[in-house]
């Protein structure tokens, strides 16, 4: 049984109550003094005996109370300390002030090759390798800025916490090991945390039907994929929903956009860089997204602007999975899937000698085509709406509303950006606008791109001419891809026989 003896701190109260315990020949196998509390275990005491004891021990001056418990505190805090580092999945070594191991969770056990009793007691500086940087951290009362170090050929980022005593002098620390894989799903998770899959890609029209039904049989393959498509498409989009579809959709997924870093940086940040590369880098190195990404996906967005030296680095690593960080020496293998994509045309740039012939062959295993927007127009008013409602909750606008004429400017646009492109001339269009209703010139488009409707110019006969103008047009438009009367009645949501008519009427076949 586990006692709790409740008494008024007072000398020797103390070690009154465990002579009394001794007295009765009780067996005491562990005692917890914690003023005002005493924490007795003794495993042969019973209830009868409890009520005994309790009668002696609150004769003695000082004692309150004497209570069962169901456990010591040190025992329940040992218990809970345990469980922690046991959840933890991270290494996680506690050491004294000279360096010495005095606890480790299992994955530390794992990462450091040992076996427990092998590992307590062991300088950490045995582990790590590097008699300055442990030397430097015990100097430092472990004040040390996240650096990187080596266990068992294997890197890590090391972070430090110190152990202080009441008196404020370094009693040791806590040093967490935080391996790339486990930071790139953290950093990962924080970066796509609303990253959809190919429901996220917006549209109904067949071009994009039949890009997700395409992609999604991509996406389980496991191979590069090269995704083809005018700025502002969405290849970054349909990049993501490939890695959602795939079997790596628990692991990380790091973008890479080749056109927006110098080859210098673009290399660091893709491979890494290992200790004193450069000056200004971090102590011990960094790791790049292919290591961040181990076991996930990496999108490398405009790679047709990819330099030949990191051209060349990258065919290595799609060839065996190997690299070197730059500055390395040490060959490091990942498992990563590669998806690029590009506006260019890499087979002109072939051609030209701008890209290696033999990488595009590496990349292009697997290849899809995002179709611009002016070529998916019954995509066009649909996007527009969606777009319109995030933008009236983003502005904080009651909703608003297209007018007619305003979405037949937009069918009749060219659309050169494609969906960015559309996304921003909504959000301006219901920035400004004063109105609930987005007129044409509201939306700002250019000249070209705004058709014109009847009313609009000074040589209309008539309205029933303007407006037969206006229907001709629209059905025009609209039969190429909706090519049935019964299709495009279903699309402008009237009766077949309506549609028919006006078809033959305007010699629409």
């Amino acid at each position: 049984m586990r006692i709790d003896v409740f008494f008024a701190d007072r000398v020797g109260i103390a070690q009154e109550v465990l002579a009394e315990l001794a007295r009765r020949s009780l067996d005491v196998t562990a005692v917890e003094v914690d003023p005002p509390h005493i924490y007795i275990e003794a495993p042969a005491l019973d209830q009868a005996g409890l009520d005994a004891l309790r009668a002696q021990l609150t004769q003695v001056g000082g004692v309150r109370t004497v209570e069962p418990v169901g456990m010591l505190p040190g025992a329940q805090r040992r218990l809970s300390l345990d469980a922690l580092l046991a959840s933890q999945a991270d290494p996680i070594f506690a050491v004294d002030e000279a360096g010495c191991v005095v606890l480790a969770n299992n994955a530390a056990i794992i990462a450091s090759g040992l076996d427990e009793a092998g590992l307590i007691g062991s300088p950490m500086q045995d582990l790590i390798g590097n008699p300055k940087l442990l030397s430097e951290l015990v100097d430092g009362g472990y004040h040390l800025p996240v650096c990187e170090i080596v266990i068992n050929r294997e890197p890590y980022m090391l972070e430090t916490m110190p152990l202080h005593e009441a008196g404020g002098r370094v009693a040791g620390a806590v040093m967490t090991l935080h391996a790339p894989s486990r930071m790139g799903g953290r950093m990962s998770a924080l970066q796509n945390y609303d990253a959809g899959g190919f429901e996220a890609i917006l549209g109904s029209s067949p071009e994009i039907v039949q890009l997700k039904q395409r992609a999604a049989r991509m996406a389980i393959v496991n191979a590069p994929l090269l995704i083809t498509g005018e700025t502002g498409t969405g290849k970054e989009l349909l990049a993501h929903a490939c890695h959602a579809g795939s079997s790596r959709s628990s692991q990380p997924f790091f973008a890479l956009n080749c056109a927006a870093l110098p080859e210098s940086l673009a290399e660091s940040e893709l491979f890494g860089y290992a200790a004193g590369a450069f000056t200004g880098a971090l102590r011990g190195g960094k790791p790049g997204l292919l290591e961040l990404a181990d076991g996930g996906t990496v999108f490398l967005d405009e790679i047709g602007e990819m330099s030949p030296y990191l051209q060349a680095k990258l065919l290595r690593f799609l060839n065996d999975g190997s690299f070197r960080r730059v500055g390395g020496d040490r060959e490091l293998r990942m498992n990563v899937r590669i998806i690029s994509a590009t506006h260019r045309a890499l087979e002109d740039m072939v051609s030209s000698g701008h890209f290696r012939q033999d990488l595009l062959f590496r990349l292009n295993v697997l290849n899809l085509h995002v179709p611009p927007l002016r070529e998916r127009p019954g995509d066009i008013l649909p996007l527009a709406q969606f777009f319109l409602g995030r933008a009236c909750a983003q502005a904080s606008r009651a909703p608003m509303r297209l007018s007619q004429a305003a979405c037949a400017a937009m069918l009749a646009n060219p659309w050169v950006g494609n969906i960015r492109q559309l996304q921003n001339v909504i959000f301006r269009a219901v920035t400004m606008t004063e109105g609930n209703i987005i007129n044409v010139g509201d939306l700002e488009l250019a000249q070209g791109a705004t058709p014109t409707l009847p009313g609009e110019t000074g040589d209309v006969a008539s309205l029933e001419q303007a407006v037969a103008d206006f229907e001709k047009t629209l059905l025009q438009r609209l039969y190429r891809e909706f090519p049935s009367s019964r299709r495009l009645a279903k699309r402008l949501n009237t009766s077949h026989s309506a549609i028919a008519k006006r078809l033959r009427r305007y010699g629409i076949s």
